[in-house]
């Protein structure tokens, strides 16, 4: 597992390969097995592979979902508000698991924020994302997880160049 936490980067650009669906059905596993408090499991998944929906998505936010339209799969991770009062906890524990399954499997991914965020000076990028989707009111949209067959390379960031003053040693 450390290996993976080494080597998962955020990974902006794809190639044009199609993700095969047996990776896809163990995606949707592993989101389904995301930890959630109480068991009580308030999140949704929408797993879209068709370009121009993905296009659409990739216009979510002014900035930093463009790259949302070169992914060959897009993952929108939203729950229902009214199943649980910590559905952004349920929701962000998902959203990483998905990535650090994408990463064991060859896949480059990245999140894309979009709970207080803005898709315009009139319009949340959630708002949008549920326009797009045509999703219920109670449904709340945390982010979105874009993934591809990377084309480009990110190392590793070195052990030492990791922030060990951010953890606290109590005795």
């Amino acid at each position: 597992m450390l290996d993976i936490l080494r080597r998962r980067r955020s990974i902006r650009r794809y190639k044009d390969r199609e993700i095969e669906a047996v990776i896809i059905e163990q995606l949707k596993e592993a989101a389904l097995r995301s930890p959630s408090s109480r068991a009580i499991n308030p999140w949704r998944f929408l797993f879209i592979t068709d370009k121009a929906r993905l296009e659409a998505l990739s216009r979510a936010k002014e900035s930093g979902s463009g790259f949302l339209k070169g992914a060959r799969l897009g993952v929108v991770v939203c729950a229902k508000d009214d199943e649980s009062d910590v559905w952004i906890e349920d929701c962000s524990i998902a959203s990483i698991i998905l990535q650090l399954t994408g990463q064991s499997l060859g896949l480059g991914s990245c999140w894309i924020q979009i709970r207080k965020r803005m898709h315009s000076d009139r319009q949340s990028a959630e708002d949008y994302v549920k326009e797009v989707h045509h999703l219920p009111e109670n449904i709340r949209v945390e982010s979105m997880i874009a993934f591809g067959y990377p084309d480009e390379n990110k190392p590793p960031v070195p052990k030492e160049e990791l922030d060990y003053e951010k953890i606290i040693l109590s005795r």
